[in-house]
């Protein structure tokens, strides 16, 4: 390899794709970067070594950044994203045997709404167990807004219990959790083994969810600003290649690779298609949207998605919203995004803010070369999140 080298982290899911990709197809020699990818077993290692500063960059849960930067997660660290990595790509999974009782209270089948998977969880009188990669993911956000309504009580009833991604089907098989939310392609590895049927994708609850993003610490930006920018460009460009349907073939050669996800092609293309199989043997459902790198702004980290994210951390942990809103706000950074991609051909959002939640279609936004479309980002229950509002 040449060019400057930069170690970079990741766990084993189809989010990471643009970072092997830029490694890959060679986005990253071509912006004069070696990329030493890192593969993790969790997110709490991958964490530690970022904050310890053994990692320069990191492919990381949407809360994580801010999480480190407030001193929810390990030591307290400022972290910032200069760039989205993905968007949605999760799953909520359960048992085979909740899956029989949910058939029983009415539910039938895999859905793209989640009001029956909702009112089943309001009809549960004992207690579930819930795996989610990491205490501050995005996956725990989901089902926390999803079950914001229920009674304390029944609330109460289910505990979160973290693990790995790539744990998640032992888990679940092995009787430690009742069911779980997991990005792929963990949810189709449980569904192929018999373990776990898929019951609601998470752009069921929010449209269009930051699901993954780049994430660096704020000091080492600051030092190394030209080997920032560098790599987010090339991170960008790699998730404008996997934005493209006709590409996917040969991204899910490069992620099955022994040295990366080292699974069968068909457990990618799952996630990357949007074709999801809910039980084992069953016809797959197209979920729109399911996961997306590229295109439609998807990698602009918008001030108003982490502040969304702060203010769900802030339930969770009894927080001062008007404390710790402006402070998440600033962990995403879409000054950063304008000046590193200045030079290539990004579309960039106009200067006004996002509401989150507001857009129930594809719409049409201001941009510098006027062609953007906004993917739609409602989320289920019809509420929005207006940022500028607040502060």
């Amino acid at each position: 390899m040449s060019g400057e080298r930069l170690n970079c982290g990741y766990v084993p899911l189809v989010d990471c794709a643009p970072l092997i990709i830029a490694h890959e197809l060679g986005f990253a020699a071509q912006n004069g970067l070696a990329l030493n990818l890192l593969k993790q077993p969790s997110w709490a290692a991958l964490r530690d070594l970022l904050a310890l500063g053994h990692l320069d960059a990191a492919h990381m849960l949407s809360p994580m950044p801010i999480a480190m930067t407030l001193g929810l997660s390990g030591p307290q660290v400022d972290v910032i994203a200069p760039l989205v990595i993905s968007a949605n790509g999760t799953v909520f999974g359960v048992s085979p045997g909740l899956a029989q009782e949910m058939g029983c209270s009415g539910w039938e089948s895999f859905d793209l709404a989640p009001g029956r998977v909702l009112a089943f969880f309001a009809s549960v009188d004992k207690p579930l167990r819930l795996g989610v990669p990491f205490p501050y993911s995005m996956h725990r956000l989901l089902f926390e807004y999803l079950v914001a309504g229920l009674s304390q009580t029944q609330r109460d009833l289910i505990s979160i219990v973290p693990f790995p991604p790539p744990l998640m089907a032992d888990a679940v098989a092995a009787g430690e959790i009742d069911l779980f939310v997991v990005g792929e392609p963990w949810g189709t590895v449980a569904v192929g083994t018999g373990a776990a049927e898929i019951v609601l994708p998470g752009s069921g609850i929010w449209a269009h969810a930051p699901e993954k993003v780049l994430g660096m610490r704020r000091d080492w930006v600051e030092a190394n600003e030209s080997r920032a920018e560098a790599l987010t460009r090339a991170v960008f460009e790699a998730c404008e290649w996997l934005g493209v349907a006709r590409n996917h073939p040969l991204a899910c050669e490069i992620l099955a690779r022994s040295e990366h996800l080292n699974l069968p092609d068909a457990a990618i293309e799952a996630a990357l298609s949007g074709r999801i199989t809910p039980r084992l043997g069953a016809t797959p459902w197209f979920v729109p949207n399911f996961l997306q790198f590229g295109g439609a702004a998807a990698s602009f980290p918008w001030r108003s998605s982490a502040a969304w994210i702060g203010g769900q951390l802030c339930k969770l942990e009894g927080l001062d919203a008007n404390k710790v809103l402006p402070r998440a706000a600033a962990c995403f950074r879409p000054d950063l995004y304008r000046r590193f991609l200045a030079q290539t051909d990004a579309d960039m959002p106009g200067a006004s803010a996002k509401i989150e939640g507001s857009l129930s279609h594809p719409t049409a936004v201001a941009s510098t070369r006027g062609e953007m479309i906004l993917e739609a980002d409602a989320f289920f229950d019809g509420k929005t999140f207006d940022f500028s509002e607040i502060f």
